[in-house]
């Protein structure tokens, strides 16, 4: 009797549980439909929305399970730089400078972004290519537009994706991304992509996950745009004096480099900071009192546009000083 009982329960509970995935399947499509009926009112075709978005579709519980974890970080800025900044990334990085010098050239001196930086990016966002991500982008945006924690935020992202699609930079099959969305060798989310892909190969397309020249420009573009000045300092790693005022440092605190050298702030090797320019800087300990310490100008905060975070920003200008030899 009580295995008769127990076997009752546990068919409850699989047809519990397979109505529940029923329902959330039909929810989702319910919602899907009244996208794909939004999309037509902007003018994206009919054509599009079936190969991009099929009746069929269902959400990426991967891509569901990724949003919702929340990890600490754990890493301090040391451990982060050291992956990312291997001797092996920095072999290839060079080697990547040295195949692409010509069109990187032409595109440092189109732009005016130092083509060093440009190679930095590339191979932080997807090691020069390698890694651009696996995921459908226009289901992962559904995914997370239906049931994330930023629906609005992934709504918009995927109808400027059907955008893209619709102008015919990518075919929908070839349309692969980040879990989040973010896509191509240079990892920028639709909206980055509408207002910063360039089409540097003159082909009609702005193809930022097989085209190098678009790859480049499109990046060089996004930094000139943000405000990156060509041949000018990100800062210096820096020694600080034990009795700094902790108040005088942040991104939200810049002051002259003679007032820093007046604080008694110092290159690592103990010289004072070049004169390399009239700057502003900022002073900051990305991990706190007594851990590594930068000073940093405005170039650095351009990459902080790309991404905000320090580890990211840091890691980036590290490497592409690296790759200067």
């Amino acid at each position: 009797m009580r295995f008769q009982t127990l076997s009752i329960i546990l068919v409850a509970a699989f047809l519990g549980l397979a109505t529940a995935a029923h329902a959330a399947t039909r929810d989702f499509q319910t919602w899907l439909r009244a996208v794909k009926s939004e999309a037509r009112t902007q003018g994206i075709s009919q054509d599009v929305l079936d190969s991009a978005l099929p009746d069929n579709m269902e959400p990426i519980a991967r891509v569901l399970e990724l949003d919702r974890k929340q990890p600490e970080n754990t890493k301090h800025l040391s451990d982060y730089l050291k992956g990312i900044m291997s001797t092996e990334r920095v072999e290839r990085g060079r080697t990547r400078i040295l195949n692409y010098r010509t069109l990187l050239g032409r595109v440092q001196k189109d732009y005016g972004v130092d083509k060093q930086v440009i190679v930095a990016l590339w191979g932080i966002e997807t090691n020069y290519g390698v890694n651009s991500g696996k995921y459908d982008v226009p289901q992962a945006l559904a995914t997370l537009a239906y049931d994330g924690r930023r629906g609005d935020y992934f709504r918009g992202e995927l109808f400027k994706a059907l955008r893209i699609l619709q102008e015919g930079h990518i075919k929908p099959d070839k349309m692969k991304g980040s879990w989040a969305g973010a896509m191509g060798q240079s990892q920028f989310m639709p909206s980055s992509f509408l207002k910063f892909a360039q089409d540097f190969d003159r082909d009609g397309r702005r193809d930022i996950w097989t085209s190098e020249p678009d790859v480049f420009a499109s990046a060089a573009y996004y930094l000139a745009e943000s405000g990156w000045k060509q041949g000018n300092p990100w800062g210096h790693k820096i020694r600080l004096p034990k009795n700094i005022d902790r108040k005088l440092l942040g991104l939200d605190r810049k002051y002259s480099l003679d007032f820093w050298r007046k604080q008694g702030v110092r290159l690592l090797n103990g010289k004072i900071i070049p004169q390399e320019g009239e700057y502003q800087a900022s002073v900051i300990q990305p991990d706190g009192p007594g851990t590594p310490s930068f000073i940093v100008y405005d170039n650095y905060r351009v990459i902080l546009r790309w991404n905000r975070s320090n580890y990211f920003a840091t890691a980036v200008c590290m490497l592409s000083d690296r790759l200067k030899g």
